[in-house]
This record gives structure tokens, C-alpha cells and sequence, in this order.
């Protein structure tokens, strides 16, 4: 992932409290997406066990960190040779969930980890606890690396915490919904174009007993322009080519010593 990186961006149907059964559509998917070159593959937000399935479920489903269902995505990556991007439930040290997503490498070891820091409404709020950490970035195959969830990337903040430590490109598992399309057509292109980063979001099409997702998935350069879109109702396996440079200034004309950060 240096000078150019091939994403893969997965829309799918949520399958609520159905582990096993998808994994069974990551592998699938994982597949297609490596015989088409891709290096690595992101899914929607909470995709093991699906996004809204109540804090109890949360909390029966939720795993520590290298824990059974990340072993066996570790497998998939190892198998079909691309690094994995995820969403899932992770076990919080004292008592309830945290919304998480690993990256996964080819080689089956965790690259890296990120926890939603941006809760949004009622549900995600009952569901899950806020992480408390900054947004970090980290080292994928001679590149920089940042992982965001969902709300995350709607805050310019969260993309830049990540851009001004060096991430090139971040990764984003979302659960958007119908009625948020500014998300897609405004802010994802907005935080590429302003951080002269790649931004890879994937999104859930369908519905499941409480929402209905309005898809969208897409794949921006680092121009803010949108490489790949996928459709706002069907399954689809997005890819495109992240360029490596930018002919963005933002960064490096930004005035830091008048605000923080």
C-alpha cells in the first residue's frame, strides 16, 4: 500500500446475529476481491454479528481482542492473500461493548484496531461505550494507515488526527442510513480532498429490523474524487486504485499554532 493501493469495498445485506454465516460471506467475498487484485477488503460497520441487534446481543457476542471470530478471519486473510478490514463487537475491560474494526494483514496478524469514538443517536449510545482514545494511525506495507467508523469520518477532527501522523488512506466499515446520502455525495469526498487522503467507506444496503441502509458504498482519492460508487440498493464489490500523491496544500499550509492539533 505505498505508492498505489487497490481497495475493495463491500456492500452487503446485514445478517443480524448470524456469525458464522458471515464469515461464510466474507470468505466468499474475500475471494472475488483478491482474484481481482485487490489489497485489502473493508466491510460494513458491525458486519459479524450485524449493526443493530440490541445491547444484550451486543454484550453475548462481543470478543476480546484475538478472539475466535478474529482467528478466523485471520484465516480468510491468510487463504485468499489481502488484508481484511472489519466491523465487529469487542469486549470492554469493565463490563459492556465497544463498536470496533480490525485490519487484519495477508499474513493473518492484527495490523491494526480502532474503537467508534463518535456515538451516534439512541441506539448506538445504548448499544456501545464511547472509546476514549485518539484516532491513530499505523504501518501497512510501507504505508500509513488510519481506521475510522461510521460517524467518525463525518468530524473533520477524526481524518485529520490520522493525516497529520502521515495515514495516506483510511478505512472506514459504516451503517448508514437512508436519509444521511450527504455523507456520501458531501463529506466522504470533503475529508479526502481536505486531507489529500484515499478514503474507502463501505455501507450495508437493505434493511434489517430497524433500519435501512442506503448504500452508497464508495472509494474517494485523495482529490476528493469519487473512483468508485456502488449502487443504493444492491450487493456489490466495489474497486479502484487509490493514487499514491495528492496535489493537496491543505496539510502543509495549515496554520497549527492558531488552533490546537
Amino acid at each position: 500500500m505505498s505508492a498505489l493501493t487497490r481497495v475493495a469495498a463491500w456492500q452487503c445485506r446485514p445478517g443480524p446475529l448470524d456469525v458464522p454465516g458471515n464469515l461464510r460471506r466474507l470468505d466468499a467475498a474475500s475471494a472475488a476481491a483478491a482474484r481481482r487484485g485487490a489489497q485489502v477488503i473493508i466491510t460494513p460497520e458491525m458486519f459479524t454479528t450485524g449493526y443493530a441487534i440490541t445491547r444484550e446481543e451486543v454484550q453475548r457476542l462481543a470478543e476480546d481482542p484475538g478472539g475466535p471470530t478474529e482467528a478466523a478471519v485471520a484465516e480468510l486473510a491468510r487463504r485468499h492473500g489481502l488484508a481484511i478490514v472489519y466491523g465487529h463487537p469487542e469486549r470492554a475491560a469493565g463490563g459492556g461493548a465497544y463498536n470496533a474494526a480490525t485490519m487484519i494483514g495477508p499474513d493473518g496478524i492484527a495490523r491494526g484496531r480502532h474503537r467508534k469514538v463518535h456515538l451516534y443517536g439512541d441506539l448506538d449510545r445504548e448499544q456501545f461505550i464511547a472509546s476514549t482514545a485518539r484516532p491513530a494511525p499505523f504501518d501497512f506495507e510501507g504505508a500509513r494507515v488510519g481506521l475510522l467508523i461510521c460517524y467518525d469520518v463525518e468530524f473533520p477532527e477524526a481524518v485529520r488526527a490520522l493525516t497529520v501522523h502521515g495515514a495516506a488512506t483510511v478505512l472506514v466499515p459504516t451503517a448508514n442510513m437512508v436519509g444521511y446520502e450527504a455523507v456520501q455525495d458531501l463529506l466522504v469526498p470533503a475529508r479526502a480532498r481536505e486531507n489529500g487522503c484515499g478514503i474507502g467507506y463501505a455501507n450495508y444496503c437493505g434493511a434489517d429490523a430497524v433500519f435501512e441502509y442506503n448504500g452508497r458504498s464508495e472509494i474517494c482519492g485523495p482529490d476528493g474524487e469519487v473512483l468508485a460508487r456502488a449502487s443504493a440498493t444492491d450487493e456489490e464489490l466495489i474497486i479502484a486504485d487509490l493514487p499514491g500523491q495528492s496535489a493537496s496544500t491543505y496539510l502543509a499550509d495549515r496554520r497549527a499554532d492558531l488552533y490546537d492539533g
